[in-house]
């Protein structure tokens, strides 16, 4: 009689959930970059209907970059308090009332609260600390590749918003536009409720490309978030790589959100090209963000990250070199190969900067680095602002231009000289 060969059964490799926690995350990072593509959207029309300035408009877009970066090194605190949950889902329904409530206003003080406190606030709390604390809870292999990808999601919600708010506002007006921003934000909140946990125990695993063989334990429930915040901070202050950092995060800061983000709309459009048309030329610089961030976080698990900065640095500051003589009335292929470009390396800066936070900050590294983005909110607050005025008082935005261009030099430099790690044994 033959033996009947015993077949093993086929392994199922199951996904580690630490994939579904990062996609959830995306998901949320998408949901609230509804507002950050509206100020560049909504300036003309609001504008055009208010008779406010360009500088005043500004202002509210600053008041919200301001509160977005102090908000978020309290925001990764009070996460490992309160627990991401909800963390997001409170800064989903800030953002969603923000957005909503504007639609309402009748007064310069009510876009100012609803644009800039209510959004600021939100979006702050979903700032890339948020992206940082799920990358390195979650991830031990491919974590700059991790937060590359959650990086890469602010930009994915810009490519889908910019082109449709434009469209939208132009025939249905900018109010159903503000409402299209309120209704995504809390569409999200399900997803978050439902897929969002804090560390990898409470879904019974390691984190993804942790070998280690010690027990797996909660981290307990932190206490003092603010307290914590501002003690990272001052023990950060007394390093020379943290103000490296800064400096060279504040100057991202203006030459992305602040300057591109806020006012390369209006500026196209004082050019003669239609708002649709300059739309659709950002929504590519968030294309092509997709790309640039994710490969930068690959490069960031290989590469020495202060050459990477230097690099995106000096190609940025040549970009805005050349933009005032690529803009016009119509869309040319030298200006394609500027948002191409400028979008490859809009926020490739990410990756890097976190890197050098956890390198040189160890454990207190999302927390700093929540700082040293509070810094990059500031420096796009600021140059919103000085845009504004520039503008207002030239006519247009080429001094603004190419002031940015020579920060964007000094960016490159001060990054090529970030030091070692602040503490040998790492923690």
């Amino acid at each position: 009689m033959t033996a009947t060969p015993v077949v093993a059964p086929a392994v199922r490799r199951r996904l580690h959930p630490a994939w579904l926690v990062a996609a959830t995350a995306f998901i949320a990072l998408i949901g609230a970059a509804g507002f950050r593509a509206a100020p560049g959207v909504l300036m003309v029309p609001l504008e055009d209907e208010y008779g406010w300035s360009r500088g005043l408009l500004s202002s509210a877009v600053g008041v919200n970059l301001v509160l977005f970066g102090l908000t978020a090194p309290f925001a990764a605190a009070l996460m490992d308090r309160f627990g991401i949950r909800q963390v997001i889902t409170c800064a989903l329904v800030l953002i969603s009332a923000g957005s909503g409530l504007t639609v309402f206003m009748t007064a310069s003080w009510q876009l100012v609260l609803f644009w800039g406190v209510l959004v600021g606030l939100g979006t702050g709390s979903m700032a890339l600390a948020f992206a940082a604390t799920v990358a390195n809870r979650w991830f031990v292999k491919r974590r700059g590749l991790v937060m590359g990808v959650l990086t890469a999601g602010s930009a994915t919600g810009q490519l889908i918003f910019l082109p449709m708010l434009a469209w939208v506002a132009e025939r249905s007006g900018w109010r159903t536009s503000a409402l299209i921003i309120s209704a995504a934000a809390l569409l999200v909140v399900p997803l978050v409720i439902l897929f969002l946990r804090d560390y990898p125990i409470d879904r019974g695993v390691r984190a993804y490309g942790d070998l280690t063989a010690e027990p797996m334990v909660r981290p307990p429930a932190g206490r003092g978030a603010a307290s914590r915040a501002m003690t990272a901070l001052f023990d950060a202050a007394k390093t020379r790589t943290f103000w490296a950092l800064t400096i060279g995060f504040a100057i991202c800061g203006a030459t992305t959100n602040g300057l591109i983000g806020t006012h390369f709309i209006p500026s196209a459009h004082d050019h003669g090209m239609a708002e649709t048309t300059a739309a659709g030329l950002l929504a590519v610089v968030g294309i092509f963000d997709i790309a640039g961030t994710i490969a930068s976080g690959y490069l960031t698990d290989r590469v020495n990250p202060r050459v990477l900065l230097a690099i995106y640095y000096g190609f940025r500051g040549v970009g805005l070199m050349l933009l005032p003589l690529l803009l016009s009335d119509a869309v040319h292929p030298s200006i394609v190969v500027f948002v191409v470009v400028y979008g490859l390396d809009w926020v490739a800066t990410v990756p890097p900067t976190a890197a050098l936070c956890r390198e040189a900050f160890g454990d207190t590294g999302t927390i700093v680095f929540g700082w040293v983005f509070a810094a990059h909110q500031i420096g796009a607050a600021f140059a919103s602002v000085a845009a504004g005025f520039v503008r207002d008082a030239t006519g247009q935005y080429t001094i603004a231009w190419f002031g940015a261009a020579g920060m964007c030099a000094i960016a490159a430099v001060v990054s090529l000289g970030v030091g070692a790690p602040a503490r040998s044994d790492g923690n």
